[in-house]
């Protein structure tokens, strides 16, 4: 895991994401804000996926067991 501020924004354009992201923010805390677009919250159906309607970053949600 990032540290907090440290990962660059959509580095990778699809992210896992678990019940430990919730609630799910585009970008998420361990991305750089400085460069990318204002924070969003996003929902995510359990299990399911949503996309960012800035970057168009997908998160994919895998509940954990």
């Amino acid at each position: 895991m990032n540290k907090i501020g440290t990962a660059t924004p959509n580095d990778k354009m699809e992210y896992e994401v678990t019940d430990n992201d919730l609630p799910l923010l585009c970008p998420m805390p361990s991305m750089s804000l400085w460069n990318s677009h204002p924070r969003v919250f996003l929902s995510v159906k359990k299990p399911g996926k949503t996309k960012c309607p800035y970057c168009g970053t997908e998160y994919i949600f895998n509940q954990e067991q």
